[in-house]
Formats: structure tokens, sequence, C-alpha cells
């Protein structure tokens, strides 16, 4: 019996994780997992909505595979990995115990993240510049609401793709990219963020809260977002000599699977002994 090969995972100097939402079914925790046990780096940033407090007060939702994530990240700040965890508005409780340390992790309202390079970016989830989010947070629970009934038939729409050996995809992330009001609700988030940051003297800005991932240079300013783990799946992640990488992890695990599944198919075929042909006399 052959015993299974450890995992080594990549280590990066630094890795930038946001918009997880663990309390919620459309957290793709398991897929999350998956990636947390192939990258680990010097520096880990949890940039808001980690969890969602909104969804939780509304309906219990814990399953176990979330408290996994919990415990792969608390094992990593254990090991001596610096966490900083810069709270959203969805786990906005959090902002109640910033300069806190939970088991390694330390709770800010926004921090500054030198590069290898010497660049100064500056690290927030990114919902103090949402004007619905701070002008009319009934608004904001609405649509909260709406996303949401959106992710539940995401995920019946992915139960029928599973069963016909379909890999992950999004609904709410194709309608996202289809609806010109949210196209130009992201450039106008995208355009305002760099230029805080710009404003703060900072070389660059690492965000989250729209769900949308991105690795941007826009003149002097570098815009970074990590995108989320119910939608997309992605991170970014910092090489060791200060380049910039976006990871879709969710277009890296259909590929492997498409790979392992064309791999599987080839060695059926050999496997299966040519008939003999008919002997005509």
């Amino acid at each position: 019996m052959s015993r299974a090969v450890p995992i080594v995972p990549k280590r990066f100097r630094t890795l930038f994780l946001s918009d997880i939402h663990l309390g919620t079914r459309g957290c793709q925790a398991d897929m999350l997992l998956d990636f947390l046990a192939r990258h680990d780096a010097e520096t880990i940033f949890l940039v808001g909505d980690i969890f969602d407090g909104w969804r939780l007060r509304r309906g219990w939702h814990w399953p176990q595979s979330h408290n996994n994530v919990v415990e792969a990240l608390m094992a990593k700040a254990h090991a001596g990995t610096p966490i900083i965890y810069v709270p959203g508005n969805h786990d906005e409780v959090m902002r109640n115990y910033l300069g806190t340390h939970f088991g390694g992790i330390e709770v800010k309202a926004t921090d500054e993240h030198v590069t290898a390079d010497g660049r100064r970016l500056l690290v927030t989830h990114g919902d103090q510049f949402d004007v619905v989010v701070m002008n009319a947070k009934w608004l904001a629970h609405l649509g909260d609401w709406a996303y949401n009934t959106i992710l539940l038939l995401n995920t019946t729409i992915n139960r029928v793709r599973r069963l016909w050996g379909g890999q992950y995809w999004s609904l709410s992330n194709w309608a996202k990219q289809q609806v010109k009001r949210a196209v130009n609700y992201i450039g106008e988030y995208e355009a305002v963020l760099s230029d805080e940051a710009a404003r703060g003297g900072f070389d660059g800005i690492v965000c989250g809260h729209i769900h949308k991932a991105a690795l941007e240079q826009t003149g002097d300013i570098l815009y970074l977002n990590c995108g989320d783990w119910v939608e997309s799946c992605t991170a970014i992640v910092e090489h060791q000599d200060g380049t910039f990488q976006l990871i879709d992890w969710a277009r890296t695990t259909r590929l492997k699977n498409y790979r392992r599944r064309r791999k599987a198919r080839a060695q059926a075929a050999e496997t299966i002994e040519p008939v003999p042909e008919e002997r005509v006399l």
C-alpha cells in the first residue's frame, strides 16, 4: 500500500486573504483549506470579512470545515507566522478589539506593509470608502440579503454541475461582469482607493470588500484587491523579491481536476485490450 506523499507548501514573503465569509453557506472553506495546506508565508494579512457577523446574527451556520479554516490559521500563528487581522464591515465587531492579540493574531484598523523592494502599501478592507455601507447601512443589508440569495442558487447550480463532472463556477461573479452598473461601481471603487493611497503618500493599497480580485498598476499607484473565498477563491502573494502575484485557486483547481480526469481516461484506455479482428477466410 503506497503512502500519501506529504504536501510541501510553497513559501512566500507575504500572503493576503480577504472576504472569506466564514459562517455563510457560500464560503468555499474546503477550497481554502486546500490552498492553505499548499501555501505559506513569512507574514499573513487577513484583510477583512473573515467571518460574516451579519449572516450569523440571522441564523447560525458553522460546519466543521469552517472550524478547520480557523484552526489552520491558528496553527500558522502558533508556528510563529505573524498574522495581522484588519476587520471589515461584516466582521466589524472585531473593531472593538483593535490592538489586541488572539493566539498570535493581531487586530488592527489598518496597517502599512513595506515590500521587499521598499514600497509602502496601505492595507485596509475598503468598506470605509463604500458610500452605501457608510451612509445607507439598511441598503447594504438589503443588498447582502439579495447577494446571499444568489449564492444559494449558485450552490444548487454547482451541485448539479458536479453530478455531470463539472467544476466550481460562480453565478454571482458572472452576473457582476454583465451588469454595467456593477462594472462602473468596481471602477469607481478602485479609483477612490488608489487616490486615498496617493493622498497618504503610499505607493499602493491592498484591500478587499467588493469581491473582485485585481492586481493593477495605475500611474505610480499599485492597486491590489485580494478578491474573496465565496465567488472567485483568490489570494495575493508577495514573492521574496517584492513582486506580486494574483492566485486564482478556483481556476487552478479546475485545471488540476481536468488534467487528472484526462490522465485517468488515458490510463483506462491503455488497460482495455483491443478486440481482435475477425478472420476472413
